[in-house]
């Protein structure tokens, strides 16, 4: 399900052995001598998201209430800086004739998260996959992330944390529905 491009970790430790010449680090000799083969890897890790099927069950109980999933972990690639932002999803929907998984909210965050990213498009976009390969009555996505690119560089603004939101259907249609869904998504442990 990812259809991600083949990596060449070859060209890749090339390059990054170029980029550290260019900033003037000699990373021929002792502990950096590796470097360049650790980046090409650690870059590969980060932009490549495990393969997954999806998995629906049908919904042979009627269940209609919420199912939600808080508290998922996820690392991307700030598109601009190539830096990472860390945080976590809050992912729901509202069944209809089917039902997913649960580990595959999981896998869908991790999906869009594993590329070069802007936090508002990995929103949207798991929204709209989940809307596109499950048809629930609603679905509502929530991300907290800190951007490294905004905290370690820049503004320095450490411990600053962006949220964004995505909620289609119900919840976005249905004042009741997208207060409980809010609730439930910043609600106590």
């Amino acid at each position: 399900m990812s259809g991600s491009p083949e990596i060449d970790l070859a060209a890749a430790e090339t390059a990054a052995g170029a980029l550290l010449d260019a900033l003037g680090i000699d990373h021929r000799d002792g502990t950096l001598a590796g470097t360049p083969g650790r980046i090409a890897r650690a870059y590969a890790e980060l932009l490549t998201p495990r393969k997954f099927s999806l998995t629906t069950f049908p919904n042979d109980e009627g269940y209609d209430e919420m199912v939600i999933a808080r508290d998922i972990p996820f690392t991307s690639l700030c598109e601009h800086h190539l830096l990472p932002f860390m945080g976590t999803a809050v992912v729901a929907y509202l069944p209809d004739e089917r039902i997913l998984g649960l580990s595959k909210l999981a896998r869908v965050v991790e999906l869009f998260s594993r590329r070069p990213q802007v936090q508002e498009r990995m929103t949207t976009q798991i929204a709209h996959w989940l809307e596109d390969n499950l048809s629930p009555k609603g679905v509502g996505i929530v991300l907290r992330a800190e951007h490294t690119c905004m905290t370690v560089r820049g503004v320095g603004a450490r411990g600053a944390s962006t949220v964004t939101s995505t909620l289609l259907g119900r919840l976005r249609d249905d004042a009741r529905t997208r207060s409980e869904f809010l609730t439930l998504a910043y609600g106590p442990d």
